[in-house]
This record gives structure tokens, C-alpha cells and sequence, in this order.
């Protein structure tokens, strides 16, 4: 009963918090407190209703360029949980493998995503792939990282019970060491997917005619602010809506049951 009234008291904290937000954000921009080109909460959801149904200014559906984005952002994302966990694993777990990597890894990781965007127009174009390949290099630091953290963070004693019972080292990596990375695991997947999505405006930049990071800056270039602030918000609500997916999935694992 208690847990049903603190879930309660959070959903009417979470509305009230919300409503306060609008309403500020509506009174701002009624008065040009920022600035007059600043969309109120209606403007904005007036663009989403007209981008329901029509292309301006950039030329898709708002449907689309979520499509699009989606693909974008998610094929880069995949294939860097794909390479960077078992990487950031495998590292964090031997030492020699973590001498041989690490030093190319260190020289890789301060490089911003942005900057591959000329090699990749060099290397394969404007297409789909290069769009993938800066989003890859945006999510894969993070998975690394926090991969490598989760499993280096594996207790001794754990361990040490393992391979009193004979359990050999990779059975251990497997059966200990990657359990117990998984808090830090999916903390980089959520980091990486936010990196993903940030880096999708630049990423969709490439000669590209839908997507979200398309349609803010064709938006920004005809001088539609509220259609700029809608993208944000879908960007947003996307991220939101993906960090709740992972939070969930994450609770299953640590259960060991079932969605």
C-alpha cells in the first residue's frame, strides 16, 4: 500500500513539475523575455501538428525524418555496443590484451565524433554508412569505457571462491566478471545513446534530405524556430523513451527473469 501511494506522490511531483516547466517556458516567450524569436510550448505543438501532414520547410514528414534518424542513429549505436563492450570487456579483464589495445584506444578517444565527418566523405561517401560510421564513433568511447570500468570493479573475493573450485580464468571472465559489469555496462549504453543522438545533427549534415538533424537545420535556415525547438523535443522524447527501454531490460537481467 505504501509503495502505491509513493508511486502516486512521484507521477503528481513528475505533472506538477512538467506544468511549472510550460508555463515558465510559455510566459517567456509571450513576453520576449529571452528574445522574440524564442516558440512558445504552442507554437511548437502547432508545428507538430502541420509536420504530421505536410513537408515544409524541409521537405519530409515528421514521421520520416524520426524513420530516418532512427535507422541513423541505431545502426551506428549497435555496432558500437557490438565491437565496444566485448572490447572494454576483454581489456579490463587481461592485462595483456589491455597493454596491446590500450594505447591506440587512448589515442582514438579524445578525437571528436565531428572531426571524422571529411575522412568519411573521402573514405565511403555521404550515404547511410558514413552517417553510421560518425554515430559509431560517438557511442564507442563510452562503451568502452564504462565496460572496461564495470569489469575492473569485479570483487576479488568472487573471484578467488571461483577458482578455489577449480573454475578456469575464462570461465570466471564469463560467469563473474561480466555479471557484475553489467550495472556499468548498460550506464555506457544509456551515456552512448545520448552521445548518439547528440552527435546526429552533424551525423545527418552529410548531403542528407531527411532526419531529424536535417530538418533543424533546414528549420534554422528558413527561420523556423518552432520547428527547430520541435526536433529538440523529439530528440528528447526519443532518448527518454529508449533510457526507459534500457532501464527495464537491465531490471530483467538483474532479476534473471522475464519482461
Amino acid at each position: 500500500m505504501k509503495k502505491d501511494e509513493s508511486n502516486i506522490k512521484y507521477v503528481f511531483l513528475t505533472i506538477v513539475t512538467f506544468i511549472i516547466f510550460f508555463l515558465t517556458w510559455q510566459l517567456l516567450a509571450e513576453f520576449d523575455i529571452v528574445g522574440k524569436y524564442m516558440p512558445s510550448p504552442v507554437d511548437v505543438f502547432r508545428a507538430f501538428v502541420f509536420k504530421l501532414s505536410n513537408i515544409g520547410p524541409d521537405g519530409s514528414l515528421l514521421s520520416t525524418n524520426i524513420l530516418t534518424s532512427l535507422k541513423v542513429s541505431l545502426l551506428g549505436f549497435s555496432v558500437a555496443v557490438v565491437i565496444g563492450i566485448p572490447l572494454g570487456l576483454f581489456m579490463g579483464w587481461y592485462r595483456l590484451f589491455d597493454r596491446i589495445v590500450k594505447t591506440l584506444f587512448e589515442l582514438i578517444r579524445p578525437i571528436p565524433a565531428v572531426a571524422w565527418i571529411p575522412l568519411m566523405i573521402v573514405w565511403v561517401g555521404v550515404g547511410l554508412t558514413a552517417k553510421a560510421l560518425i554515430i559509431f564513433f560517438a557511442a564507442f568511447v563510452p562503451c568502452v569505457i564504462n565496460s572496461y570500468t564495470g569489469i575492473r570493479q569485479t570483487n576479488p573475493a568472487l573471484i578467488n571462491v571461483a577458482k578455489t573450485y577449480g573454475a578456469s580464468n575464462f570461465y570466471t571472465f564469463l560467469h563473474v566478471g561480466v555479471p557484475s559489469a553489467i550495472p556499468m555496462i548498460f550506464a555506457g549504453m544509456r551515456v552512448a545513446l545520448s552521445t548518439s543522438w547528440g552527435t546526429l545533427v552533424a551525423a545527418e549534415m552529410l548531403a542528407a534530405s531527411s532526419g531529424l538533424g536535417y530538418m533543424i537545420s533546414m528549420a534554422r535556415s528558413f527561420g523556423r524556430a518552432d520547428v527547430v525547438v520541435l526536433g529538440m523535443v523529439v530528440i528528447g522524447a526519443l532518448g527518454y523513451i529508449f533510457t526507459l527501454l534500457f532501464s527495464k531490460i537491465e531490471s530483467v537481467i538483474n532479476k534473471g527473469g522475464t519482461v
